[in-house]
C-alpha cells in the first residue's frame, strides 16, 4: 500500500478549472468550519485531563467514530481503492488487512486504556518507573510520527498548489506551510476534543461520500454482484487473471514475500500507532474502550467494503489501463470514476461526486495530521518536559502551556522537512513508520509490558531503541530507499535487500530484543521493588479506573 500521491490526483481534473474551483471552495469552508468547531469545543479547563483527553467526556459512539477517523487515511481512501481496481485479488486483501488492523487494536484496547493515562510514556512508566522509560517513548513515538506527518503535509502542500493552478516548488512549499498551520491551529485551539469533533465529522463526510459512490457503482450494475465482478475483471486488463494474487508487487517469491510483509505491517503496525493508542485514553474506562473499539470494527468494515465496491467500479467503469496511465501506483481511481461514473464528466452529478470525493481527501489528511501532532507533542510536553526535565513537578497550568508550545514545534519541524522534501518521493516513508510501530518498538513494547511479568526496564530499552535501530537499518538497505523510480533516493541504487517492506524480517528483532534486554536485566527489575509489580496488576489486570 503507498499513501498519498495527492498531487496526481488533480493531474487530470474532470471538469476543468470549474471542478478545481468547487474542491478548493469546499475545502476552505471545511478550514473556517472546523476552526470554528476548534474554538467551540475546545479545552473547558486549563488542565492536561482537558486538553490530551478531553476529560474523557467523549461517549463510546462518539470515540469510535473518531478512532474510525485515526484509521481512514488516505492510504486507505486512494491507495486500496486503486490497487483494487489494477489488481484485483491483492487490493481485496489489502482492504481486508486494513480493517482487521482495528480488530486488533480491540484486544489491545482495554489493557491499554487501563493502563494508560495519557501518552505512550504512562503505558511504559507503569512497569518501569524513572525517566528513562519516558525517554524511550518519547523517542518511539516521534519516530514513527514525523515520517507519516510529513507525507501527509508534503502531499496535501502539493495538491493545494497545484488545485490554484500552481505547479512550482516554491508555490508547493508555500501550500505546505499553510496546509500545516491550520493543523497547528486545529490542535491548539481543540486539543483532543476538538481533533476528535473534527474526525468525527470527517468520518461522516467520507462515510457518506463511498457510501453514495458504492450505491451508484451497484446500481450501474443493476445491484448484481456478480455483474460488477464481470465487468472490472473485464476492464482491468488483466482479464480471467484479476482474481490471482501477485499484480501489486509481483508474483516471484520475492514479490509474494514483499507482499505479506505488507500485509503483517498494516494489521499490527496500524494497531499500535501513536495517536491511535492516545485516542483510546480519551474513554472513561477499559470497558468504554473496548466498546467503542468494537463500534469502530463494524463502522470500518462497512466502510471498507465501500472501498472495494469503488473500486471495482473504477476498473469496470474507468479502465485498468486508463488508470495507470495517469498515475502508475492507480490511486487516481477513485478520482477518475468519480468523474466519469455517470458518463458524463462534465455533468452536475460528476462534477459533485468529483468534488466531494477530493474534498474527502484533504479532510482526511487534515484530520490525521492533527492527530499525529498531538500525539508527538504529548510526548515532548508530557513524557519529556513535564516527567523527565520538571521530575513530574510541573503545575497543570504550565502543562497545557508546554503541550501548545510542543505542538507549534512539532507542527514547525513537520512543515519544514515536507517543505524541504517536496519533489521527493515520499511514499516508502509508510514502510518505515508502519514497521517501527509494528514490530520493533511499540507493539512488542505494549505487549510485554501489558502482559509479561517479568518485564523491565532494560527489556524495555532493549526493544526500542535496538528495534528503532535495525528496523531504519532495514529501510536503508531495502528498496524504499534506493534502488527504483519510487523510492526515496531514486537516483541511488545500494540496497541489499530486495524488499519494499521489511516488516517480515523485523518480525522477531523487537520480541527478541525485548526478551533478551528482560532476562540481562533481571537483577536490576527485582531492584525495582514489589511496588511496580502492584500498580502494574491494579491498572492492568484488575483495571482500576483512572481519575
Amino acid at each position: 500500500m503507498t499513501e498519498l500521491s495527492l498531487a496526481a490526483q488533480f493531474a487530470s481534473v474532470p471538469g476543468g478549472s470549474d471542478n478545481r474551483a468547487m474542491v478548493l471552495t469546499g475545502f476552505m469552508v471545511f478550514v473556517v468550519l472546523s476552526l470554528l468547531l476548534c474554538v467551540l469545543a475546545g479545552p473547558d479547563g486549563e488542565t492536561p485531563a482537558y486538553f490530551y483527553t478531553g476529560n474523557r467526556s467523549l461517549t463510546p459512539v462518539q470515540n469510535a467514530l473518531a478512532l474510525t477517523g485515526d484509521y481512514i487515511s488516505a492510504a486507505i481512501l486512494l491507495g486500496v481503492s486503486g490497487l483494487v481496481a489494477v489488481a484485483g485479488y491483492d487490493g481485496v486483501s489489502l482492504a481486508v488487512s486494513s480493517c482487521l488492523a482495528v480488530g486488533v487494536f480491540l484486544l489491545l484496547a482495554g489493557p491499554l486504556r487501563n493502563a494508560g493515562r495519557y501518552t505512550l510514556g504512562d503505558v511504559f512508566a507503569l512497569r518501569s518507573p524513572g525517566s528513562s522509560p519516558r525517554i524511550a517513548a518519547a523517542t518511539a513515538t516521534l519516530a514513527v510520527s514525523l515520517p507519516f506527518l510529513v507525507l501527509q503535509l508534503a502531499g496535501a502542500g502539493s495538491a493545494t498548489a497545484l488545485l490554484l493552478g500552481l505547479t512550482s516548488q516554491g508555490a508547493q512549499q508555500v501550500c505546505t506551510a499553510f496546509v500545516g498551520s491550520v493543523t497547528i491551529c486545529y490542535t491548539v485551539l481543540g486539543g483532543m476534543r476538538g481533533t476528535s469533533l473534527v474526525q468525527i465529522v470527517k468520518v461522516a463526510v467520507v462515510f457518506t461520500t463511498m457510501l453514495l459512490l458504492a450505491f451508484l457503482v451497484l446500481r450501474r450494475h443493476d445491484f448484481d454482484p456478480g455483474v460488477l465482478l464481470t465487468a472490472a475483471e473485464q476492464g482491468s486488463g488483466l482479464r480471467d487473471r484479476y482474481f490471482e494474487p501477485g499484480h501489486a508487487l509481483g508474483d516471484s517469491g520475492a514479490g509474494r514475500l514483499d507482499f505479506v510483509s505488507l500485509q503483517l505491517s498494516v494489521v499490527l503496525g496500524g494497531a499500535c500507532m501513536p495517536h491511535v493508542l492516545m485516542r483510546i485514553n480519551s474513554a472513561a474506562d477499559g470497558a468504554a474502550a473496548r466498546r467503542a473499539s468494537r463500534y469502530a470494527v463494524a463502522i470500518m468494515a462497512v466502510f471498507c467494503l465501500c472501498v472495494v465496491i469503488a473500486g471495482l467500479g473504477a476498473a469496470g467503469v474507468v479502465g485498468g489501463e486508463k488508470i495507470l496511465a495517469v498515475d502508475s501506483s492507480g490511486q487516481t481511481a477513485l478520482v477518475l470514476l468519480a468523474g466519469n461514473l455517470e458518463g458524463n464528466a462534465s455533468g452536475l452529478l460528476g462534477s459533485v461526486l468529483y468534488t466531494a470525493v477530493a474534498c474527502s481527501v484533504f479532510i482526511t489528511v487534515l484530520a490525521v495530521a492533527a492527530g499525529i501532532v498531538l500525539s508527538a507533542a504529548a510526548a515532548l510536553a508530557h513524557d519529556l518536559h513535564a516527567h523527565v526535565v520538571r521530575r513530574g513537578r510541573m503545575p497543570e497550568r504550565g502543562g497545557v502551556r508546554s503541550a501548545r508550545w510542543a505542538v507549534g514545534a512539532v507542527g514547525c519541524l513537520g512543515i519544514f522537512l515536507a517543505a524541504t522534501a517536496q519533489g521527493r518521493n515520499l511514499q516508502s516513508l509508510t514502510y518505515l513508520a508502519l514497521t517501527l510501530a509494528a514490530y520493533s518498538t511499540i507493539l512488542p513494547a505494549c505487549l510485554y509490558g501489558l502482559f509479561w511479568s517479568r518485564y523491565n526496564r532494560t527489556g524495555l530499552l532493549w526493544t526500542v531503541y535496538g528495534g528503532v535501530f535495525c528496523t531504519t537499518a532495514l529501510y536503508v538497505c531495502s528498496l524504499s530507499f534506493s534502488g527504483t523510480p519510487a523510492s526515496l533516493l531514486p537516483g541511488h541504487d545500494f540496497h541489499v535487500i530486495g524488499l519494499q517492506s521489511t516488516a517480515v524480517l523485523a518480525i522477531p528483532v523487537g520480541f527478541l530484543l525485548g526478551w533478551a534486554g528482560s532476562v540481562a536485566g533481571r537483577r536490576a527489575g527485582r531492584a525495582e521493588g514489589a511496588g511496580t509489580d502492584v500498580r502494574w496488576r491494579e491498572r492492568v489486570l484488575v483495571g482500576a479506573r483512572e481519575k
